[in-house]
């Protein structure tokens, strides 16, 4: 086994998104190549009502596929197609946007006025770019959730691990979604295909990477991690850590435990022609969806 090595870590920052609401952008709107096949990450953890009632009205999407990940309050989401409904906590919406719709998304916060969910964008092939919108959306109880004898706890969202299969099937990028949480002081490693990009984004708690590299920040010692390998600094909240080639993930948690996402697809490798939720591969492309919303046949008939 190869432990993949750490690429990049980095804090999720803010950012004002929709009709005003505050999140953080772990990536997004940078190099597409970079984490190919997906495109953007949003953390919207909020406790100010004021800082995200008032949403994401309607806007397009076309060429991509919107996850939608609920841990707290709720989204109500409609779109042009007549499709409506409310994601919950634990729930999950994977939405192909194919050859166009027009979507909101009004989140809501529980009794204490707490939101958070999380939103990833996944791009299409060219081959899928057009193709009919769907929805998948996925309740709580329909996810697959995996107890470890150390009181290690997975959901499988997509993908399959350790014999379960998540409910979300049928995805262009061939990925894995897992939510992770390991208990304080706890080590794990997670085997991930070779040919998959590969990023986690720790959300709670805290825990160490182990890097097949140098090491970057602070130097823990090889008996951190209870091996003869290079170990990254401490990943907190709010923390992206995109890894390199290999065939493994390994983690130990800090002190309070810690509790990430861990994902990876099949990069698509092909030439991403970009403006917000229009995702195409040439400029012509993009003119032409560009032209199509503005003149009104935007939404294509679905047969």
């Amino acid at each position: 086994m190869s432990i993949r090595p750490v690429l990049t870590r980095r804090a999720a920052q803010p950012t004002l998104e929709g009709a005003g609401v505050h999140l953080h952008r772990a990536f997004g709107f940078g190099d597409p190549t970079e984490a190919d096949p997906f495109l953007l990450f949003d953390d919207f953890r909020n406790e100010r009502p004021q800082d995200y009632l008032r949403g994401f009205p309607w806007h397009p999407h076309r060429g991509i596929e919107t996850i939608t990940y609920v841990l707290a309050g709720t989204v109500d989401h409609g779109d042009s197609l007549g499709n409506a409904g409310s994601l919950g906590a634990g729930d999950v919406q994977w939405m192909t946007a194919g050859s166009g719709i027009l979507h909101q998304e009004m989140p809501k916060g529980n009794a204490a006025g707490q939101m958070h969910g999380f939103q990833l964008w996944a791009n299409l092939p060219s081959h899928l770019k057009m193709t009919a919108p769907r929805y998948q959306d996925m309740k709580s109880p329909d996810i697959p959730e995996i107890v470890d004898d150390d009181g290690t706890v997975v959901r499988v969202i997509v993908g399959d691990f350790w014999g379960k299969r998540g409910p979300v099937d049928g995805i262009a990028a061939d990925p894995q979604y897992l939510d992770i949480s390991i208990p304080p002081g706890r080590r794990k490693s997670f085997k991930i295909d070779t040919y998959r990009r590969a990023f986690a984004y720790v959300f709670q708690g805290a825990g160490v990477f182990a890097d097949a590299s140098a090491p970057v920040g602070v130097r823990l010692e090889k008996e951190v991690m209870g091996q003869d390998v290079n170990i990254r600094d401490l990943s907190g909240n709010r923390t992206l850590v995109r890894f390199g080639t290999g065939d493994e993930v390994t983690v130990r948690a800090g002190d309070e435990g810690v509790r990430f996402l861990l994902i990876s697809g099949a990069p698509l490798e092909e030439p991403v022609a970009w403006h917000g939720p229009i995702v195409m591969n040439t400029q012509d492309e993009l003119r032409q969806a560009i032209a199509e919303l503005r003149n009104g046949t935007f939404i294509k008939p679905q047969h």
